[in-house]
């Protein structure tokens, strides 16, 4: 397994980081991980075509982790008519309608392209048919708890506490080839976050908040920090242990410095804070 972060940022515009979006390659299989603003441009930057990607799952449906959404399935549909397996929880095919539907919000940039004369020739001309069919990926809305046999990888979900009631959260892990792979999401820490996490090779883990920092009380219990991330991954086995998810202002030298001290202490050496298109084996 290879992976790819396409972005490790927040909501908060930010050059360095794009919003969340991570890529998993198991031999030859694309599979992405929420699609956040930015995450496409990444993916372009990274040399992958959105026709590469076969699997999109949702961790959950805040727009930092899917306003590029509509940017992927365009593109893969523009260049090849790529049909992507979409997992997500609800309203994830209401969202799609909203955007590809008859009366979505794309309804007419769909019309020009498929009705207008010049449009479908420049469509015949890069080698595809008439009529064009609007972009159709395979949606499969999904709960907490739901697996997905690909063959030669096994992906495993649990829900994680972070937007209840407004949203469903989800964490997955992912095994293949013997080694396995654990994406958080945006989670508190929670029992059935450490029984996904037991012994994995890496664990990708959002951090909101940096050490000895505190918004309100519900944010703390919901947004670990570097120090209880470190402390939950060394008590659940885990081999490898990367951060993500930082905000403009956690970049600053201070807080940095005090998250790697944090990890050092409370896990080990094989830590990181990742950057975006940054590459990882596992």
């Amino acid at each position: 397994m290879k992976l790819t972060v396409l972005g490790s940022g927040s909501p908060e515009p930010y050059a360095r980081r794009a919003s969340s979006g991570y890529l998993l390659d198991i031999g030859g299989e694309k599979l992405l991980f929420d699609c956040g603003g930015g995450v496409v441009s990444r993916m372009l930057e990274a040399g992958i075509d959105p026709t590469e990607i076969d699997y999109l799952f949702f961790s959950h449906l805040h727009s930092d982790h899917m306003i590029d959404y509509a940017r992927l399935i365009h593109a893969a549909w523009e260049t090849g008519d790529k049909r992507i397996k979409v997992f997500g929880p609800p309203p994830l095919a209401h969202i799609h309608d909203r955007l590809f539907g008859s009366d979505g919000a794309l309804a007419h940039d769909l019309r020009a392209r498929t009705e207008f004369v010049p449009s479908q020739e420049v469509w015949r001309a890069r080698g595809g048919t008439v009529p064009r069919p609007w972009p159709s990926p395979d949606i499969t809305e999904v709960q907490p708890g739901f697996h997905v046999d690909g063959g030669i990888w096994k992906l495993t979900s649990c829900e994680v506490p972070h937007a209840q009631p407004h949203l469903e959260c989800m964490a997955f892990r992912v095994e293949a080839g013997g080694k396995s792979f654990v994406y958080s999401g945006d989670a508190g820490i929670c029992d059935d976050l450490g029984a996904l996490c037991q012994n994995a090779d890496l664990l990708l883990h959002w951090c909101y908040r940096a050490d000895g920092e505190s918004v309100h009380p519900d944010l703390d219990r919901l947004s670990p920090t570097p120090g209880q991330i470190a402390k939950f991954a060394s008590e659940t086995g885990v081999k490898r242990l990367l951060l993500t998810h930082f905000r403009a202002h956690m970049d600053a030298d201070a807080p940095t410095q005090a998250a790697k001290h944090s990890l050092a202490e409370h896990f080990g050496p094989d830590t990181a804070i990742v950057e975006d298109l940054e590459v990882f084996d596992i």
